[in-house]
């Protein structure tokens, strides 16, 4: 991904709630669950560690979730994090060229 399209679609983050939070169970199955269903429907969606519960750093959470569902951190701010996924059908989010 290049730097290009990873601007384009943190521009289409500031507008997405956050859906996907890692709690205290930290990065269990079900956590990955939810990210993988979610990247299904939306493509991107954004998730947030609740710091004082979670053994996991942002980062490291994101890192991982993204390697489990095969999709590519967009970006991690303080406790929040970006992923993105591209659909394998009828993509919506078309990215601009490299």
């Amino acid at each position: 991904m290049t730097s290009k399209q990873r601007a384009y679609l943190r521009s289409l983050a500031v507008a997405l709630d956050t859906i996907l939070y890692v709690g205290k169970g930290g990065l269990g199955p079900q956590v990955i669950r939810e990210a993988d269903e979610a990247l299904e429907k939306r493509e991107l969606i954004k998730g947030r560690i609740l710091p004082d519960t979670c053994p996991e750093t942002p980062r490291d959470a994101a890192e991982k979730i993204a390697q489990a569902t095969g999709s590519q951190v967009v970006q991690v701010i303080g406790t929040r994090f970006v992923l993105y996924r591209r659909r394998k059908d009828d993509s919506k989010i078309v990215l601009p060229r490299a």
